[in-house]
């Protein structure tokens, strides 16, 4: 027999890619989508899974919990993956309490529904490396210290070791992955990568002149979604609940980022200047292409995230295999393709 599983934000880009990949494992899959607002459906569409039969898409206020018990005795998963949050961590600064209530207080209430409803369902918490913030180590493993450095990530570790209580207080099968930057053309462009392949396109193709960013030289570990939603199911297939980290071990400053997205799109950069002085200018037409501007620093940056997913490669068989080169390729390509049609996502 098939199972049903529970996907909470199933409309962001991670919960789109886990979607297809649990439909095609056989699953019937059910997404919830905030309440308050209509939902952003085009990753459903894109993947060309809104209509499949055995996907059903739900709204529902994770922040209020009889809303959580109804809709876990309605579905009655046997999985639920909770990726649902309010995960822009720039606006969480402006946002403090409703990104707790979201991104923290929903997992508590989703964590009670099932202890109370149906204790043997297993339950994912996507957790995060913010976590670690200001870094004690590098690279960071499930061992190292946290160190939140911002609201959303202060109400992630609170979800986190929510999820850690349930298992370890009442016996759920509550396992955590602490995902490090995963990337993909179904980002949305407010974050930094989609928001630099995105306008690389648009420059390429002479909608736009100029890419402006904040801090140049902060560095992360960026891997490829679809293949992170693949350790999510490998998680939850485990023998016990445990936390895992999943990334790729390997580290790139914003710079290199924009730098393979521009050479994606065949153009060479020269960069002059450091801090808020740095520029990179067209090395074939000497035009300016990109500056930097404070208005999209952090109010406080964290440290170099790096993670090691040893223990998930020794444990479920993952790893990460999609080298940046091909992530930035891959990216710009679809973003030339949408921006020549005119498609506004």
């Amino acid at each position: 027999m098939m199972k049903t599983a529970l996907i909470t934000g199933v409309t962001g880009q991670d919960g789109a890619y886990l979607a297809e990949w649990l439909l095609n494992l056989g699953y019937t899959v059910y997404g919830t989508h905030r309440l308050t607002k209509t939902p952003d459906i085009w990753r459903l569409e894109y993947l060309d899974i809104l209509d499949h039969p055995q996907f059903h898409l739900h709204a529902c206020d994770l922040t209020d919990f009889n809303s959580c018990k109804t809709l876990i005795k309605q579905i009655s998963p046997d999985e639920v993956y909770n990726l649902a949050a309010q995960s822009f961590v720039g606006l969480s600064f402006k946002e403090p309490f409703m990104t707790a209530q979201i991104t923290g207080v929903a997992v508590l209430n989703l964590l009670e529904a099932i202890r109370i409803i149906k204790p043997s369902i297993r339950f994912y918490q996507a957790s995060s490396s913010e976590l670690f913030g200001q870094v004690e180590e590098i690279p960071q493993t499930e061992k190292t210290p946290f160190h939140p450095r911002s609201p959303y990530a202060v109400a992630k570790l609170f979800a986190h070791w929510s999820a850690i209580n349930y298992r370890e207080s009442y016996g759920l099968f509550a396992t955590c992955g602490i995902l490090y930057n995963h990337e993909s053309p179904l980002r949305s462009k407010e974050f930094v990568t989609r928001k630099i392949t995105h306008t690389v396109a648009r420059i390429a193709l002479g909608q736009q002149d100029l890419l402006v960013l904040g801090n140049l030289d902060v560095s992360r570990d960026w891997g490829y979604a679809k293949e992170y939603v693949v350790g999510m199911h490998r998680m939850m297939q485990h023998d016990v609940a445990d936390t895992f980290v999943l990334a790729t071990n390997r580290t790139a400053s914003v710079r290199e980022f924009t730098d393979l997205a521009f050479q994606a799109a065949g153009t060479d950069l020269i960069w002059e200047g450091t801090g808020l002085n740095a520029f990179a200018i067209e090395r074939k037409s000497g035009q300016l292409r990109v500056r930097v501007d404070q208005n999209f620093y952090r109010p406080c940056e964290v440290g170099t995230m790096q993670g090691d997913a040893s223990k998930a490669r020794d444990l479920l068989g993952w790893q990460a295999n999609t080298r940046l080169e091909q992530l930035c390729q891959l990216m710009v390509q679809e973003d030339l393709r949408r921006v020549e049609k005119g498609v506004p996502f």
